[in-house]
C-alpha cells in the first residue's frame, strides 16, 4: 500500500496542492514556512482524522478561507485504488470518507492506513510528560487493535465521569459510595485489559527498539524499555478502594492506568536526565522506527513513514545511514523534509534508491 495522489484546499497555509508521489521515498525540499511540514500533516491526517500538531481542526482553514479539504489517493496490491477524504466547514463538523461514503464513527477507520510521523516536537517523548508517552503507547497499539481503542474510550468515559462525580461531591458536601462505585467498575473492567494489552506490548516492542538503537549507534550502548505501572490487572479494586479517601480531598482520580508511564533507559540510566540531546535524538528514531515494526508485524501492511526536518543534530553520516536504512525493502512509501537540497541531492547521488524530490517554487 502506498499514497500515490494528494489533493490539498486551503489546508493551513497552502491554497491548492495536487501532488503525485512514488512508492519509495518522496522528499520535500524547501525553506521553513513553505508547507513542507503542512503537507506531511495533511497526510497524517488521513491516517487519524486529526492533526498531529492542532487539536481543534478548525485550525487548518487556510486564513480567509471557509473550509479545508484532504484527498489521497491509495494504490493496495492488484492495482486496487481506495480514495480517502477528510473535509471541514466553517460551523460544521468535520466529514470523512472512503469512496465518498461517509464513516458512522471515526474510530472505524483508525488503522486502515498504519502510519509513523517523527518530527521534532517528538523531543517531548523523551523530556515531556508521562501522559505524551501513555499516548505514544495508546497509539501503537490502537492501530493493530481496534478492541483496545475502544476499551481505551470506554476507561476515559468512565474516568471523566468519575472525576465529575468527586467534583460534585466537594461543591455539594455529600458523598455516595454507591454511584462512586459503579464508576470503579467501569474502570476496573475496561482498565484491567488495558494494562495487560500495554504489558504484551512492551514486551514485544522492546526487542526491535533495541536493534533500531544498535543500528542506528553502531551499538555503541545499552538500552531498555520499562512499563512503570501498578498491579491493577490483580489488585485495580482495592487499589481505588485505599485511594478513595485521597481522590475526595484532591477531586479527582488519582490512581489507575492514566496514570501509567515508560521509563526509557540508557546504560542504566534515564535518558531525560542523563543523555546528551544526540543520544535522546537516537533515542526517539529507534523507539519510532520500532512502532513501524510493531506495526508491520501485526497488520501486514508496511506503515507509511514520515520524517519531518529530523536531519537536525545527526551528522552527515548517520543521516545516509538512516535514508539508507528507511529506503531499503524493510520499508515501505517514506516522505522526508529538509530545508537543503543540495544535501538531499548528494545523498541520493551515493545511495541507489527510488526516490522523487519536490523542490517548492512558488507552490507544490
Amino acid at each position: 500500500m502506498y499514497l500515490h495522489k494528494l489533493k490539498l484546499n486551503n489546508f493551513k497555509n497552502i491554497s491548492e496542492a495536487d501532488l503525485t508521489f512514488c512508492p519509495n521515498v518522496n522528499c520535500l525540499v524547501g525553506l521553513n514556512g513553505v508547507g513542507k511540514t503542512n503537507i506531511l500533516d495533511s497526510i497524517h491526517y488521513l491516517s487519524f482524522c486529526k492533526s498531529y500538531f492542532s487539536v481543534i481542526d478548525s485550525n487548518n482553514i487556510k486564513h480567509d478561507e471557509e473550509f479545508f479539504s484532504i484527498h489521497g489517493f491509495y494504490n493496495y496490491k492488484d492495482d486496487i485504488e481506495e480514495k480517502y477524504s477528510c473535509s471541514l466547514k466553517k460551523g460544521n463538523r468535520k466529514q470523512f470518507k472512503n469512496r465518498d461514503k461517509e464513516y458512522n464513527k471515526l474510530s472505524e477507520h483508525i488503522g486502515k492506513i498504519p502510519l509513523v510521523m517523527i518530527t521534532p516536537s517528538d523531543q517531548e517523548l523523551i523530556v515531556g510528560s508521562s501522559e505524551i508517552r501513555r499516548k505514544f503507547i495508546d497509539l501503537v497499539i490502537s492501530q493493530a487493535d481496534i478492541v483496545y481503542l475502544d476499551s481505551l474510550i470506554q476507561y476515559n468515559k468512565a474516568l471523566e465521569q468519575r472525576n465529575k462525580l468527586l467534583k460534585y461531591f466537594s461543591e455539594s458536601k455529600s458523598f455516595d459510595s454507591i454511584s462512586l462505585s459503579l464508576w470503579d467498575e467501569q474502570l476496573i473492567h475496561f482498565g484491567k485489559e488495558i494494562n495487560r494489552k500495554r504489558k504484551e506490548f512492551i514486551d514485544n516492542f522492546s526487542e526491535p527498539f533495541q536493534d533500531y538503537y544498535t543500528l542506528i549507534t553502531s551499538g555503541k550502548e545499552i538500552v531498555s524499555l520499562d512499563y512503570l505501572t501498578k498491579d491493577y490487572e490483580n489488585d485495580f479494586e482495592n487499589i481505588l478502594l485505599g485511594n478513595r479517601e485521597r481522590d475526595r480531598i484532591l477531586n479527582y482520580t488519582s490512581s489507575g492506568i492514566h496514570k501509567d508511564d515508560l521509563g526509557l533507559m540508557l546504560n542504566g540510566y534515564n535518558v531525560r536526565k542523563y543523555a546528551s540531546q544526540g543520544q535522546q535524538k537516537s533515542f526517539l528514531l529507534a523507539l519510532k522506527l520500532a512502532q513501524f515494526e510493531y506495526l508491520f508485524n501485526r497488520k501486514g501492511i508496511k506503515p507509511i513513514l514520515l520524517l519531518d526536518d529530523v536531519f537536525d543534530k545527526l551528522d552527515l553520516e548517520r543521516i545516509e545511514q538512516l535514508i539508507y536504512l528507511v529506503g531499503s525493502d524493510r520499508f515501505g512509501q517514506v516522505f522526508l523534509s529538509d530545508t537543503q537540497i543540495g544535501r538531499v541531492e548528494s545523498i541520493f547521488k551515493k545511495i541507489d534508491i527510488e526516490h522523487k524530490i519536490f523542490c517548492y517554487d512558488k507552490s507544490w
